[in-house]
């Protein structure tokens, strides 16, 4: 078993696309917020699961850059959700510290305020991190850290010829925790819709036609079974890993 592993078997690091809310909604003649909101009950099932399992880390992509692009009344309907979904008391209770990543000056001062607040007063905590990614896209983010290095080559801080993976690694707004071991979509799609593109690069991907708020326990723990009955060989052959 790879080091970078949970000694049971377990990722580390779980990414999850959440897909399906608008969906879900239709087919059952409700409005896409109702969706949407039907599937925040989902992700404090599924935080409190995988805090209790002992995963360190769980990065839930809600809000990416394009999504900019829907109509502004479900635009306006997630930004008021996003607020009402920063509940202090799932953190605390679970002891989950919460980090965001993405281009948040684009949000409402109001949810960039609630963001902020909400993860200083989850700082102390010291079990599982749940990182959000809203205004998030792994275009923009590459790119960001691609200027970044740029800059610092720029004022002789580095040697372009000292420019390595873990450069590049630690110029990203994720620089603070281990590479996804798992990657779950439901929904039924099966792509990354330009998330955690460099950070996937070796990434078990695991893709569910059950849409996001009819996704339960039950439906998880299936998905990190799955994942334990994977050979991660980076490369190498069977018989490397195993020995």
């Amino acid at each position: 078993m790879n080091d970078k592993e949970s000694k049971r078997g377990l990722p580390r690091h779980v990414a999850i696309i959440m897909d399906g809310n608008g969906r879900w909604a239709k087919a059952r003649g409700l409005s896409r917020s109702m969706g949407h909101q039907q599937g925040v009950e989902t992700v404090r099932e599924i935080t409190t699961v995988a805090s209790n399992l002992g995963i360190e880390f769980l990065t839930l992509y809600t809000f990416s850059t394009e999504n900019w692009n829907r109509p502004p009344q479900e635009v306006a309907a997630l930004m008021s959700l996003i607020l009402t979904a920063m509940e202090e008391k799932l953190f605390m209770e679970n002891n989950v510290r919460m980090r965001t990543i993405g281009d948040i000056s684009r949000l409402p001062q109001e949810v960039r305020d609630a963001i902020r607040g909400l993860e200083q007063r989850t700082a102390v905590n010291t079990g599982m991190t749940m990182v959000i990614a809203l205004s998030y896209s792994a275009r923009w983010e590459i790119t960001e850290a691609m200027k970044a290095i740029a800059a610092k080559a720029a004022d002789g801080k580095i040697d372009t010829a000292d420019i390595t993976e873990d450069t590049v690694s630690e110029a990203l707004t994720t620089s603070f925790m281990p590479d996804p071991d798992l990657l779950i979509r439901t929904g039924g799609e099966v792509r990354l819709s330009n998330y955690l593109l460099w950070q996937c690069a070796y990434s078990e991907l695991y893709f569910c036609d059950t849409f996001w708020p009819d996704f339960h326990e039950a439906d998880f723990m299936k998905a990190l079974e799955t994942y334990k009955n994977r050979e991660r060989r980076y490369g190498q052959t069977s018989e490397q890993v195993q020995q």
